[in-house]
């Protein structure tokens, strides 16, 4: 029997349309924005922002000065790691400044960049408009190189600006001026008496090259008075002459009056040389000149004593040493450029004999560094006298002997023939380390060639020479804007831009307007006492 089940009853399904929301009206869609606005509101109350809490009193800022950063070595910063941040510049030397991008310390010398193995050659050269800090600069590596072991000696200050600054350090200020002191070109150096002590080789060395050194400043000296170069045969006669005297058995050093004494006196080995053949009259005539120009530098010359006497005060060189030739008035222009010339050769003549005796064990090994300031007033004297400093730096590498020379522009370097111009700026080129202040376009010469700097550099180096404006709030000329502020390049390689930075015991020891600074706090009181009458 079949059965029939019947089918299972299913409600038919009910389709609901989708509800459709009523338009918001104007009003509406204003009310809903103010109340979304107040929402953020209560939830900015609630939460500080990135730059504090937004509301009265909350201490909000709108800009946020970034946190002062120190550099250490691993050992003493190891417990901050890795809350540091890496920084690309070197930490060899003497801290210089800020990095003006990126704030880190920018440190640099020439002597201790060149034992690092980053330079060739220990030199350096500081170049820079008036008042913009160059001798800032140099005093900050004379006095940080003193606290390192390196003597610093500043040969032949012009202005002066180092003897406050070689007083403070403990060192030793020797002035030198017509009536006030005395150096001798011929002296070859404060340790001369104890060059007998050295191996015969090593004694031969050392007075081979005093008599080359003594040649070349006393031709230079001759070849400013006369503004004009030696003859040959005048140069032959006088390094005969210098073989004479240096062999006096008694180990007398001799003066500017023995060498025309010898040549006025036909003495035979000058004679030797003079291609006189035997004629006295001929004798007298070749010598003529030369010994006009000899009279130059003896007491009755246009020199004075300067020249002529023993050395005044024998100068040290376990300490820092400052030649003060200040005395000399900027008018006699000759002679500030004699006394740098004959300074520095006979700084140089001293450290090599240190070094010598040195390396003989015979005195401790020590380290100096030779800051040659004013350069342009030697090479403006006489453009013969970009030969005699060229002599006087080369070779100081092995000599333990850094050098510093400073002038303003790399104009101060171009002379009346183009040949000596191009000398003159191989002293530039030949620096290792060059920093460069405030010039303005016309005043780098090549430095864009030579060190191959960019529109970015060349700019800021032009914006720092501008001048400061006048405050009238204090009343006084505003600072400079590039006052401070180098760029050290080295070779090629992109420059990196710093600001000094002193200390307040610097800026003391390196201010160098006491003198108006008295005449403006007169003046400030003589104002006070009209305001109250």
């Amino acid at each position: 029997m079949t059965m029939r089940i019947p089918a299972r009853q299913v409600p038919p399904r009910l389709h609901t349309p989708p509800t459709i929301a009523a338009p918001l009206t104007r009003a509406q869609r204003k009310s809903a924005r103010k109340a979304t606005r107040a929402a953020a509101r209560v939830e900015r109350a609630n939460r500080p922002g990135a730059r504090g809490w937004r509301r009265p009193g909350g201490g909000s800022v709108a800009w946020v000065e970034a946190p002062p950063e120190f550099r250490g070595t691993t050992v003493q910063v190891c417990g901050l790691w890795p809350f540091t941040a890496g920084s690309g510049t070197p930490t060899d030397g003497v801290p210089l400044g800020r990095h003006l991008l990126s704030g880190a310390t920018v440190c640099g010398d020439p002597l201790f960049w060149f034992l690092a193995g980053r330079i060739s050659n220990p030199s350096g050269f500081i170049l820079g408009r008036p008042g913009l800090g160059k001798s800032s600069l140099a005093r900050r590596i004379v006095n940080v190189s003193t606290g390192f072991g390196i003597i610093p000696l500043i040969l032949a200050d012009l202005k002066p600006d180092y003897p406050p600054l070689v007083r403070a350090l403990g060192g030793q200020v020797i002035v030198v001026g017509r009536g006030r002191g005395y150096v001798n070109p011929l002296d070859p150096g404060p340790l001369a008496g104890d060059l007998h002590l050295l191996p015969v080789v090593a004694r031969e060395r050392v007075a081979a090259e005093q008599l080359a050194r003594a040649l070349n400043v006393l031709t230079g000296l001759l070849e400013l008075v006369r503004g004009g170069r030696l003859t040959d045969r005048e140069q032959t006669m006088l390094a005969a002459a210098l073989r004479v005297l240096y062999a006096d058995p008694d180990g007398r050093v001799p003066v500017m009056g023995d060498v025309l004494d010898l040549v006025a006196s036909r003495h035979p080995r000058v004679r030797a040389v003079s291609l006189d053949r035997g004629d006295d009259d001929r004798y007298d005539d070749v010598t003529e000149n030369l010994q006009t120009a000899l009279m130059a530098l003896c007491e009755d010359g246009q020199f004075g004593d300067t020249f002529a006497r023993p050395t005044s005060v024998p100068m040290l060189l376990d300490r820092a040493v400052v030649f003060d030739v200040s005395a000399i008035d900027d008018a006699e222009i000759m002679l500030q450029a004699a006394v740098q010339l004959v300074c520095w050769s006979y700084g140089q003549s001293a450290v090599s004999a240190a070094k010598e005796l040195a390396e003989a064990g015979l005195r401790p090994q020590q380290y100096y560094l030779m800051v040659m300031d004013e350069l342009w007033r030697t090479l403006r004297a006489s453009t013969e006298m970009v030969d005699r400093v060229d002599a006087i730096t080369r070779l100081n590498r092995q000599k333990m002997l850094g050098q510093l020379l400073i002038t303003h522009t790399m104009n101060d370097l171009k002379l009346s023939d183009a040949t000596a111009t191009a000398k003159a700026w191989g002293f530039v080129e030949r620096s290792e380390m060059v920093f460069i202040g405030g010039l303005a376009p016309a005043e780098m010469g090549n430095l864009t060639q030579v060190f191959a700097m960019s529109t970015a550099e060349t700019q800021m180096i032009a914006e720092w020479s501008t001048e400061g404006g006048f405050s009238s709030e204090t009343g006084t000329q505003a600072v400079p804007p590039g006052r401070g502020k180098f760029l050290l390049k080295i070779g090629k390689n992109p420059g990196t831009p710093f600001e000094v930075e002193l200390t307040a015991t610097e800026r003391d020891v390196n201010n160098t307007n006491r003198g108006w600074e008295q005449l403006r706090e007169r003046h400030r009181t003589s104002l006070v006492a009209l305001d109250k009458s």
